[in-house]
């Protein structure tokens, strides 16, 4: 199953072995320390009674214990400091892979961008644009033109003044007038009427 394991997975496994390896490490560092305090005692108890023999003994396993206590701390120091290391390399690595993924992103962008289509369909635009220009000053000048044409007094309309089509255009202008005035009439008949309800209730 070992073969199917992802990259992850046997990273986490790498650094499970090594935390394991370190409590290991620190487990013997106080037993180390347990040790020594007990050969203390001993070599205390020892002089106590004289016994310059176990003395020496016990001396001799303390310094023993002491090195060893010592190897231990050296080795967990190493491995800490490893580690430090093995961090600060994979924050370079994911430095390098993330620069990567850019410098890649940046030339495939650069890659699908093509300046000369988009300058041929820049320079086509602005060629239908002055076409379209062209064609819509045509239009409004036949418009004009036309318009021009159509305002040109027959001989009907001739037999109709200026003056006379200036009084129709008043006329329906006070009729417009006089039908608003009548609408506020009838409004404010309207509102008498409901006034005098209300006082005859009061």
């Amino acid at each position: 199953m070992g073969l199917f394991k992802s990259k992850d997975e046997r990273r986490v496994e790498r650094e499970m072995k090594i935390r394991g390896g370190m409590r290991a490490i620190e487990k013997s560092i106080r037993q180390q320390e347990k040790f020594a305090e007990d050969f203390i005692k001993n070599a205390q108890h020892a002089r106590k009674i004289g016994d310059e023999q176990q003395y020496l003994f016990i001396r001799g396993a303390l310094k023993k214990t002491a090195a060893v206590k010592k190897m231990l701390e050296r080795q967990l120091l190493s491995i800490r400091n490893a580690m430090l290391i093995q961090q600060q390399a994979q924050a370079s690595q994911q430095f390098a892979e993330s620069m990567t993924l850019m410098a890649q992103e940046i030339g495939r962008v650069f890659g699908e961008m093509d300046l000369t289509k988009t300058q041929a369909q820049w320079e086509k635009a602005v060629a239908q644009a002055g076409s379209i220009e062209e064609r819509m000053e045509l239009f409004l000048d036949s418009m004009e033109q036309n318009a021009i044409a159509g305002a040109a007094p027959t001989a009907r309309e001739e037999l109709v003044s200026d003056e006379e089509i200036d009084r129709m255009i008043q006329a329906d202008v006070l009729a417009s007038e006089k039908q608003e005035l009548g609408k506020l009439d009838q409004l404010d008949s309207e509102i008498a009427k409901e006034l005098g309800a209300a006082k005859q209730k009061d």
